[in-house]
């Protein structure tokens, strides 16, 4: 197999940072040395096929998006990204493994869901995935499927309170499922929000002639967030069931997640980029000529922007660095504008849902360490450590030690990222316009290898369809 030694750079993991040099055997990484040492007298530097230098650049786990939408059908359409193209995309950015969600639907049943899935990624995927389960129909037949996951490599499903008629369970089916959760260890996640509420206020929104992008934030009030998560809380408390609320958007929100913690519960949350750095005045204020105030549709989403003036983003950032919120994943889900965003013009109830973001998680996280937001060691703890750790794949993947899969990040912090849509910019997905047009970032991804792959570098792609494998996942080790 053929060896790779990375020397002269920076190791950062979760709990520190050193001068070391790390060397590949094959698909997983054989050891982390001092700089320039020998292994048991084996002159390393000497015996590989390549040495890549990283001298002065940071060398860090590839990135772990725990929360991606490939492919899926929502709003009349179905996400620009398909498996490959959305890997390659997560690829360039620095995350070398993701987790998708496979979809039972209503009347359907789980393991046909499972399989629709597995037969849309298998053999597409630049890098390596996981699944999630989204129980879209808990019922009898859905309650035992759940109790097999674990044996497919699924240790987490997904529930809604929001959207009614497509992904909505009511209380009951959540306290049965949750059982279940309790019983298996499988984790819950949750998309907290009070779904038929939203589409009362959503209602009399149009009805007054309010049907600009905007309203759709503000039919979607923090409220019905945190109502949502706190009643999600409560039945998890009553069934002793893991708790992972997912892209939570409003300080309010937070606020329930951390009463849960500091009373003992198994209860974690994440955000999301757009909830960091986007706010819905921003949204207002967008236009354009080619679209007037519909411009705002891009960075429609939900949970949904929300307001800076009211803290909501600061209030973010702070739950980072308290543990208050313990990831950040994408929730990437995009759509284009033109032929499904535009789906919405005239009603925002109409406009897909979703941001494009796979491709710029790493980059807009070191941002945060650049602008003091968070540690360069908090970087690599919310973006890789915790969610390989909160999803069981701990161990292979999250982590740069012997044994380890060889995902690897160099990462230079001298470099410069300019995120947008178009000539001399980043971006790689799928989509005719870009969320983050005109980000900057003090950083830039120089190489990514995915198990002993180099798949980028120096801004070429040298991945392929197919590189990326399916991986089974463990039960999450944040259980107690």
């Amino acid at each position: 197999m053929a060896k790779t030694l990375i020397k002269n750079g920076t190791v950062v993991t979760s709990t520190g940072r050193s001068l070391a040099d790390v060397l590949i055997d094959g698909e997983t990484i054989a050891a982390v040395l001092a700089p320039g040492s020998s292994l048991l007298g084996f002159d390393v530097a000497g015996n590989v096929d390549t040495v890549i230098d990283a001298q002065g650049k940071y060398v860090i786990p590839g990135g772990v998006d725990a929360h991606t939408h490939m492919s899926l059908p929502f709003g009349g359409t179905s996400a620009s990204d398909n498996f490959e193209t959305g890997t390659r995309a997560a690829a360039w950015g620095g995350t070398t493994t993701i987790i998708d969600f496979a979809v039972q639907t209503y009347g359907q049943k789980v393991f046909d869901g499972l399989a629709t899935w597995h037969g849309m990624a298998e053999g597409q995927c630049a890098i390596d995935y996981a699944f999630h389960q989204i129980i879209g129909d808990v019922n009898d037949d859905s309650l035992a499927a759940m109790r097999k996951l674990p044996d497919e490599g699924i240790s987490s499903f997904k529930l809604f309170m929001a959207y009614p008629g497509v992904f909505y369970s009511d209380d009951a089916q959540i306290l049965k499922a949750m059982q279940v959760s309790a019983d298996t260890g499988l984790m819950t996640m949750m998309h907290a929000e009070n779904g038929p509420a939203i589409d009362v206020l959503a209602a009399q929104l149009a009805e007054a002639g309010k049907t600009d992008p905007y309203y759709h934030g503000i039919a979607r009030a923090w409220q019905m967030e945190e109502e949502a998560t706190h009643r999600a809380i409560m039945l998890a408390d009553l069934t002793n069931a893991p708790l992972y609320v997912v892209h939570v958007s409003a300080k309010q929100a937070v606020q329930q997640l951390a009463w849960a913690r500091d009373n003992g519960q198994n209860v974690f949350g994440e955000t999301c980029p757009q909830y960091l750095y986007l706010s819905l005045e921003e949204q207002l204020g967008a236009s354009s000529e080619e679209w007037g105030t519909f411009e705002g549709a891009k960075w429609v989403c939900s949970t949904p922007l929300r307001s800076k003036e009211e803290g909501h983003q600061h209030a973010m950032w702070q739950s980072l660095r308290t543990n208050d919120i313990q990831m950040v994943s994408t929730d990437h889900c995009p759509f284009c504008m033109k032929g499904q965003k535009d789906l919405g013009l005239g009603d925002f109830r109409k406009i897909p849902n979703g941001i494009g973001s796979v491709e710029h998680r790493m980059d807009l996280l070191y941002q945060g360490v650049v602008d003091g937001q968070i540690s360069l060691e908090r970087w690599v703890e919310i973006t890789a450590t915790t969610p390989a750790r909160m999803f069981g794949l701990y161990g292979k993947k999250g982590v740069i030690q012997p044994g380890a899969d060889a995902d690897i990040v160099i990462y230079d912090p001298n470099g410069h990222t300019s995120i947008g849509y178009g000539e001399g910019k980043t971006h790689h997905m799928n989509m005719d316009h870009s969320a983050w047009e005109g980000f900057e970032v003090d950083g830039h991804v120089d190489t990514v290898i995915s198990r002993g792959k180099v798949v980028v570098d120096d801004n070429q792609d040298l991945g392929a369809k197919g590189d990326g494998k399916f991986v089974k996942r463990g039960l999450s080790q944040y259980l107690i």
